[in-house]
């Protein structure tokens, strides 16, 4: 007699119930505690031929059962498998090239979630501190420019812009020629009012066409903050918790976990903190965001490349298991670090 899947989710669910108990489990309770929607009748039967093949025992008669070192042995080994194939898994989906990093991240938080029964969110990756890599005008009509931004991660962005005067070609030639070289490789910081002042000196009448131009510069640099993808996962698994559980606090907390402008918020406090590529965990009130105050949550930023980050959050109660989530977050920076330094070589 070989053990089927009915046979195995039931013997798995008697060492689960006996590992939490300690008691003897009974038919009626596996009843409950399956998916399977058998009847008790049917899962004695189960039940007796699990006994028979020797993975459980009945310690006294008419008492419920308890796994015997066979059945010990087999869910120990299902469990190892299992780890296995999550590892596996991981593994395959972090060597996908970069065009797949939604599908990775979207694994990934359902796999924290899975591993620490908290909330788990993951933002997607950015460029921090974006430079400007190349400008280029080119003109439509008399009075109307196409403006090309060009910046790190080969993120363009093209916009028109009406200007007040017409602009030869030898004149749109210089502007060119100054923008690129007072501009490029500069950051949206660095590009100050010093920088701007004598950008607009050196453009004489075309000081207005710098004002446009650097309105599209600055909005190329941010477009990736606006773009920012948020994956959240395990919502639901802070109803395991009572002292989050009350129906108030679950549906703003569950509703936070759903609007990207409000997980922001903690993300960007993340990346405005000194120790920015550290584990950071925030208790209680220390959180920015209001409806995580009876939360702790977790947070970690992850990098694939220079100036390419993203963020990793598990949100759970306050008593959470908090060296368990460390040695996770810990273990999954440095699997995501040396998975992407490899990919790039």
């Amino acid at each position: 007699m070989e053990l089927d899947d009915r046979k195995v989710t039931i013997l798995k669910a008697i060492i689960k119930t006996y590992l939490e108990t300690g008691e003897p489990v009974g038919s009626r309770t596996i009843s409950k505690y399956t998916d399977l929607k058998l009847s008790s009748a049917t899962i004695r039967n189960e039940m007796s031929d699990l006994e028979e093949m020797g993975y459980i025992l009945q310690p006294h008669t008419s008492a419920g059962r308890i796994p015997s070192d066979k059945g010990y042995r087999f869910y120990v080994d299902q469990i190892m498998q299992e780890k296995e194939q999550e590892v596996t898994e991981v593994k395959e989906l972090m060597i996908q090239r970069v065009d797949r990093v939604e599908l990775i991240l979207k694994k990934l938080a359902q796999l924290l979630a899975n591993n620490t029964n908290y909330a788990a969110m993951i933002s997607g990756p950015q460029y921090h501190r974006n430079k400007l890599k190349f400008i280029q005008l080119s003109q439509m009509s008399p009075r109307k420019l196409l403006v090309v931004t060009v910046v790190e991660g080969n993120l363009i962005k093209n916009a028109m812009v009406d200007v007040q005067e017409e602009i030869s070609q030898e004149e749109l030639l210089n502007l060119n020629i100054l923008m690129n070289s007072a501009l490029n490789g500069l950051t949206i910081e660095e590009i100050n009012l010093d920088v701007i002042s004598r950008l607009k000196q050196q453009a004489g009448i075309h000081s207005q066409v710098v004002d446009l131009v650097l309105n599209e510069v600055a909005a190329a640099i941010r477009a990736d903050e606006e773009d920012l993808q948020i994956y959240t996962s395990g919502a639901t698994n802070i109803f395991k918790y009572p002292e989050l559980s009350d129906g108030e606090k679950a549906s703003q907390l569950i509703s936070t976990l759903e609007k990207k402008e409000m997980l922001q918020e903690l993300i960007d406090d993340v990346n405005e903190s000194e120790d920015n590529n550290g584990i950071q965990v925030y208790i209680g009130d220390e959180t920015p965001v209001q409806s995580m105050k009876d939360c702790s949550v977790v947070t970690a930023n992850y990098e694939l490349g220079e100036g390419i980050r993203g963020t990793i959050g598990i949100i759970g109660p306050k008593r959470m298991d908090y060296e368990k989530v460390l040695s996770t977050l810990k273990h999954l920076m440095k699997q995501l670090d040396v998975t992407f330094k490899n990919e790039d070589r």
